[in-house]
């Protein structure tokens, strides 16, 4: 988010995510937050807080800060105090959302592998406690990188844009918090999520050959394992997605780290890092709106109450036109 975006490809792309994520995660805000997905209040704590925070990303990454640099160039948000703030927004939305699918992995970790655990862990009283801790953290971390930046350039008097200082690739102090940052998001997240998603099918298929042998229907139909296959096409679907879309962020990071070149603060549409960089920044964007259609894909209750929701307008117009 260093520069405003420029091109013709991402002028496009941008509202189109926009367009498409926005929504999407209003659905799933407004169909969480009603409890009727046979889901567990900690559960849905989980997956409403990170829906939330995937919202806040549409709005100030791509609304706000890619859609109107292209299109409103010079806005008050395009002056340099204006995109400080709204990078830091970005990157406590970005951390939240990612920390908080950790989290929730966590505790699905503890559910399915630990059962002594599971009543004490598991619990709408952990989840909220988790979720503060989590946004706390985020805001804490990522405060720094309101120092970071500096005008793009200056016209009339008015500082424009933001542009990452010389002494962030030069100071040991910042270089020690570039690498804290990327550990951090989304290094170690990566590591915690492909670790804890193999534990937890490692255990569920244990379990799923144990309950075969001990039930001794190899070959008919059991319902738990059907639940039990659907968790493990959620979690696989969940972590890849997450994988893809995060790849070329952590690539580009350590190309940048090995090679000693600085990211590209220009608006050269030819030049290759300029389409590099933003192409990481839309993957890593597009992240924030899959979450609500693998959700639709794989839990019938969510798709239930998704159509109830869609056809609730038509409804109320039937109801109304009727009387």
């Amino acid at each position: 988010m260093h520069g405003p975006a420029n091109g013709p490809v991402f002028a496009i792309c941008y509202p189109i995510l926009a367009a498409i994520g926005a929504p999407a995660n209003l659905v799933a805000i407004l169909i969480l937050s009603r409890g009727r997905c046979g889901l567990s209040r900690g559960i849905t704590y989980y997956l409403l807080a990170i829906a939330v925070t995937d919202f806040l990303i549409i709005i100030v990454a791509v609304i706000i800060n890619r859609i109107g640099s292209i299109y409103f160039r010079y806005s008050l948000l395009s002056t340099t105090p204006g995109c400080r703030i709204c990078t830091v927004f970005v990157y406590i939305s970005r951390d939240g959302s990612v920390w908080l699918t950790v989290a929730f992995t966590i505790d699905r970790f503890v559910a399915i592998c630990f059962q002594i655990l599971k009543t004490r862990y598991c619990t709408e009283k952990t989840a909220s406690l988790v979720i503060g801790i989590v946004c706390l953290l985020s805001c804490i971390k990522n405060a720094p990188f309101f120092f970071v930046y500096q005008p793009l350039y200056i016209l009339e008097g008015k500082p424009w844009f933001c542009d990452l200082k010389s002494s962030y690739y030069i100071s040991p102090v910042w270089k020690s918090y570039q690498w804290l940052d990327h550990t951090l998001t989304p290094l170690l997240p990566f590591f915690l999520i492909l670790l804890l998603n193999v534990l937890t099918v490692r255990y569920i298929l244990a379990a799923s050959k144990a309950r075969k042998r001990l039930r001794g229907t190899e070959n008919s139909k059991d319902a738990e394992l059907a639940n039990r296959k659907k968790s493990i096409i959620l979690l696989f679907t969940i972590s890849l997605s997450f994988l893809l879309l995060w790849a070329t962020y952590v690539g580009r990071f350590l190309y940048v780290q090995f090679t000693g070149e600085g990211y590209f603060g220009g608006l050269d549409f030819k030049d290759p890092q300029f389409i590099l960089q933003e192409t990481t920044n839309l993957l890593q964007l597009l992240s924030s709106c899959n979450n609500v259609f693998i959700y639709a894909v794989t839990q019938n209750k969510f798709q239930e109450e998704l159509k109830k929701l869609l056809i609730s307008p038509y409804t109320f117009f039937y109801s109304y036109i009727k009387r």
